[in-house]
């Protein structure tokens, strides 16, 4: 049994707890934000059998896609900025991260 832990941009949340419903997949929704750009998350937790990771995987990289997003690279620092002009940079932002770890027990109450 596993325990897997997807770390979704909330732009995706929608079309990957649709899928993941249609695919009789389980799942509890946490709420989380990202350290770099400080933006809205959800971290799916799915408990599986070994041999629907396969599956899993599938409905995660169809439903969750990387796009490019412009963000000010301005100091993070709140005082005065001089004469520091900010410029937009291009960042890639959204797709996924699964984290997948062995489960020695499991009750269900």
């Amino acid at each position: 049994m596993k325990l897997c832990m997807a770390v979704v941009h909330s732009r995706d949340k929608g079309r990957v707890a649709d899928e993941l419903t249609e695919a009789g997949f389980k799942f509890t929704i946490i709420g989380s934000t990202s350290g770099f750009l400080r933006e809205g998350n959800t971290t799916f937790l799915v408990g599986i059998e070994d041999e629907q990771l396969a599956k899993l995987r599938c409905v995660i990289d169809t439903n969750c896609h990387l796009r490019d997003q412009m963000v000010d690279a301005g100091p993070m620092e709140t005082g005065p900025q001089g004469g520091f002009i900010q410029s937009p940079i291009k960042v890639p932002v959204g797709g996924a991260i699964l984290f997948v770890l062995n489960v020695e027990e499991f009750h269900r109450y």
